[in-house]
């Protein structure tokens, strides 16, 4: 399993027709403030110019309703189309009922405004992102916040491809995103019979119960997409989260560091690329707030230099990029970001880990799932942990537009910039390492502050912010 035939085997499994590649996106900065069409458009024309890489041109979403309204199309739609970006759209799946039927309006008003040109744009759909594992024994016991049934994802999946039906869209291939011991798990195998495709959320940094050290990333990534490769049929198995963060907590025996970071896209992402479809997390998660752990690969600037060297197959040290001179920050972190996540992808004592033999006792094995847990998209009270620096966000002059609707500057620059989409943190409910607490950002990126984790204190407070949205909608 830890062979390169192993290794090559397994990309072959998941591997796509023609690859995409692309980042992850929220619909709000991390002040709650929703993005507009033109900080989508900056942000989807970054992402397509990066330095050392050929372009990631596709984009994927967590919800189809622009914040701050009921069920209006969001606005990465017409970006989208603006820039020639594709997209996997999503929906998401653990709001109840009503938000889900919210949901399903955006998606049929944005087939009736856009069009073909909105049908040909679409790589897929994602009914839900990592409801089963919030749902399940794993997630429970980590204190996740509210997640879904099966039964509920199989008919949300209906829904939708009812609501697609005899429209432009009515090819659109339709999966669910979830963790691997999800996939794995026999009691979602409805699920994964009404899935086209199978989107699985994989990080190493969160598997403290493994020997989750940067050497065995590889090895832990590629076991945990070998389990749901296995487990899922012959479904393609679409790489929907992935990365590794460039400062914050230590979390086991993974270090984040520029390093590190450029260390996992080598090994891990520069293979995926070339065969798998894959969405990395992420692009830019530090403006104006930088969340702890942070993943992006460019800093409070949305510019295409990234921190690190993105060119695959090169030779050299991370932060070789102009915008990483300084690989960290000269202040500490506070000493509340030390503690790690309790959601992080553990894996079981039984089954796929690093090279290393697991535990022999270890605490409920965790999933591997997004670091923001529930998509940061709906993050509003996480300000209330995160004291926010003042932080302006420049745009590329070339990515600038005007709003087509309200919120923005139309000028070129925000003053309050965004995250993609998580917003990381600590979380009180874990252990801490017996290893180094923290890795401070690097000097390009705000000094970490605080802030809510991937682990059971972040999903609660992004779900009471997701209500909170809600409410605040239909109010409005």
């Amino acid at each position: 399993m830890r062979t390169a035939t192993a290794s090559a085997s397994l990309l072959a499994l998941a591997s796509t027709a023609a690859a995409i590649k692309g980042f992850n996106y929220g619909s709000t900065f991390t002040t709650g403030a929703a993005k507009t069409e033109s900080d989508f458009e900056a942000e989807f024309r970054t992402a397509a110019g990066l330095d050392g890489t050929s372009g990631f041109t596709s984009a994927r979403l967590y919800t189809m309703i622009q914040a701050g309204t009921t069920s209006d199309p969001i606005s990465a739609i017409p970006a989208a189309l603006n820039t020639g970006t594709t997209l996997l759209l999503g929906l998401w799946a653990s709001g109840g009922e009503t938000v889900f039927a919210n949901e399903i309006l955006a998606l049929k008003a944005a087939i009736q405004q856009y069009g073909s040109a909105f049908a040909n744009a679409v790589d897929g759909i994602s009914v839900g992102s990592e409801d089963l594992y919030r749902n399940s024994p794993q997630g429970i016991a980590a204190g996740s916040f509210v997640g879904a049934n099966p039964d509920v994802i199989v008919n949300y999946i209906n829904q939708v491809r009812d609501a697609i039906a005899g429209t432009a869209l009515s090819g659109a291939k339709i999966g669910h995103v979830d963790t691997w011991t999800a996939w794995v798990n026999g009691s979602n195998q409805a699920v994964v019979n009404a899935c086209d495709w199978i989107g699985q959320d994989a990080y190493p940094y969160f598997q403290q119960e493994n020997a989750n050290a940067i050497g065995n990333n590889k090895a832990l990534f590629d076991e945990a997409l070998a389990a749901t490769t296995g487990a899922v049929g012959g479904k393609p198995v679409w790489v929907t989260e992935t990365g590794y963060p460039v400062s914050g907590k230590t979390v086991g025996q993974a270090v984040p560091s520029l390093e590190n970071a450029e260390t996992y896209w080598q090994e891990v992402g520069c293979p995926l690329f070339q065969s798998s479809n894959v969405w990395w997390y992420t692009l830019q998660d530090a403006a104006p707030a930088t969340p702890n752990p942070s993943f992006g690969i460019i800093g409070s600037t949305l510019t295409t230099t990234p921190l690190y060297n993105l060119t695959c197959g090169a030779v050299g040290g991370a932060g070789s990029s102009s915008s990483s001179s300084s690989a960290a920050s000269s202040e500490p972190t506070p000493s509340s970001s030390s503690i790690a996540p309790s959601s992080s992808a553990a894996q079981s004592s039984a089954g796929q880990g690093s090279s290393q033999a697991p535990p022999a006792t270890s605490s409920v094995p965790d999933s591997g799932g997004s670091p923001g847990g529930i998509p940061s998209s709906q993050i509003v009270i996480e300000s209330s942990e995160t004291v926010t620096p003042s932080v302006t966000t420049t745009y590329p002059s070339s990515a600038a537009a005007t709003p087509s609707q309200g919120g923005g500057t139309g000028g070129g620059s925000v003053s309050t910039g965004g995250s993609s989409i998580g917003a990381g943190g600590s979380s009180s409910s874990a252990t801490t390492p017996s290893t180094t607490a923290s890795t401070s950002a690097p000097a390009t990126v705000p000094t970490l502050v605080g802030g809510q984790g991937r682990s059971a204190v972040a999903s609660s407070a992004t779900f009471f912010a997701f209500v909170v949205a809600v409410v605040a909608a239909v109010l409005i």
